[in-house]
């Protein structure tokens, strides 16, 4: 049994219940939500120690972290400590991306250490591993990417990023358009490669209902994964991109019609004015399934700061309906994370996700920010540092300010508006 067949035969689960408690909702809409797919609660049936996390309609918006060793960099520990270091700004999922050292021990180590959500690319280790044995990914099989699958699946992974909509058909359609940046997403250019060079039509689109039978023994969530997104604003909502979401509504219902889970990838690089579009696009041909989008980033020239053009773009999208925000790091098109760069792309999805929710009206997420004000009406410094959505780096900050009175601060001094109009009302404590 699945959460998704659980919810269909009217049965609560013990996830259900930690959800609908932890987001405030009304136990038996979240069932119903469940049993259409519009939410998921992405978690394996062998991974013990996560917490049940609901992703979908009405429910707070998540935010994803993606951490993994390259062959260029591969210390496991400091992986470990990145993920603990997610964990820690408030994250609720993490993506081992690992292609560097041991793939299989490094997850499973990340799975061992901590207590989210856990997603993994499959087609990663596949890639690498058959360029390690055989030389160049061309030489792929199949079988091998299929035994990846299951193994990760009965280590506990929750959710695999699977590329399955690119096909045949969307990487002719691709070239017949052109694009400014072709393909940037690192699975869809490995199952490309191998498509071309083989003049064979990708297996996880081929053998679909093979990857739906491991999904739905162990309970792992689909992430219909956006192979062919846009890496340029130039590229955004072309029609590659849009043939490849066609097919990934198709695949959807066909997830669904064997209880399985899926949550569906977008975009990438999108301007502005086209964010609320592609939310629309998506929602419409995938049937209101969750919608998990990396950014999108809303402008190319901002490298260094790419945490800010994300969170920008993942602020509009989540309130347009997106559910699930990856995060994007400063230096996203310049190098691998460091720690500092986890904790400050966290907490930048996190209050784009924020950002979304009081948008969305989504139950507690204004209640927050009027606590926030109230304390700052009251120059009360001890709630607002406790109230804020990172408490350590808001604590750094005012400690490191010259010394100053304890009811205001350094901006305004005695000039602080907030307690001149206190005093000039009669209203001051």
């Amino acid at each position: 049994m699945t959460q998704m067949s659980e919810a269909r035969a009217g049965r609560i689960t013990p996830e259900m219940e930690i959800v609908a408690r932890q987001e405030k909702m009304d136990i038996e809409l979240l069932r119903t939500r469940m049993a259409k797919g519009e939410i998921i609660i992405p978690k394996n049936r062998n991974h013990d120690k996560v917490r049940p996390t609901g992703v979908g309609t009405g429910l707070r918006t998540k935010t994803n972290a993606n951490i993994g060793t390259s062959e260029g960099r591969s210390s496991l520990e400091e992986e470990l400590i990145k993920a603990r270091t997610a964990v820690d700004a408030g994250i609720d999922a993490i993506m081992d991306l690992s292609t560097g050292g041991d793939l299989m021990e490094s997850l499973q180590a990340i799975i061992d250490e901590v207590d989210v959500v856990i997603g993994t690319v499959p087609i990663y280790p596949t890639a690498v591993m058959t360029i390690r044995e055989k030389g160049a990914l061309v030489h792929m099989d199949p079988e091998h990417l299929f035994s990846i699958i299951e193994q990760q699946a009965k280590m506990g992974v929750d959710f695999f990023t699977v590329h399955c909509g690119v096909t045949l058909n969307t990487i002719e359609r691709l070239k017949q358009q052109g694009r400014l940046m072709d393909i940037v997403s690192r699975g869809g250019s490995f199952l490309t490669t191998w498509m071309l060079a083989n003049k064979k039509e990708n297996p996880l689109f081929e053998q679909y209902d093979r990857l739906l039978d491991i999904c739905r023994e162990y309970d792992v969530t689909l992430s219909l994964g956006d192979g062919l997104r846009p890496g340029a604003l130039a590229d955004a909502t072309d029609r590659a991109q849009i043939q490849e979401l066609i097919t990934l509504g198709e695949l959807t219902q066909r997830a669904w019609d064997r209880d399985v889970q899926v949550m569906i990838e977008g975009p990438g690089h999108v301007p502005l004015n086209e964010i609320h579009t592609n939310m629309q696009i998506q929602k419409k041909l995938c049937m209101n399934a969750p919608f998990y989008v990396l950014g999108p980033l809303v402008t190319d020239v901002a490298p260094g700061y790419d945490h800010i053009t994300s969170a920008i773009g993942g602020a509009i999208a989540g309130a347009a309906g997106a559910d699930f925000l990856c995060y994007v790091i400063p230096g996203e098109h310049l190098r691998l994370p460091g720690l500092d760069e986890v904790h400050q792309g966290v907490i930048a999805a996190r209050i784009a996700a924020h950002a979304a929710d009081i948008a969305k009206g989504v139950p507690g997420a204004i209640e927050w920010d009027h606590a926030m004000s109230k304390a700052r009406k009251e120059l009360d410094w001890e709630t607002q540092l406790n109230l804020a959505i990172d408490p350590v780096n808001a604590r750094r900050i005012r400690k490191e300010a010259p010394p100053q009175e304890d009811d205001v601060c350094t901006m305004c001094g005695e000039y602080c508006a907030v307690k001149i109009v206190q005093e000039a009302l009669g209203n001051n404590k």
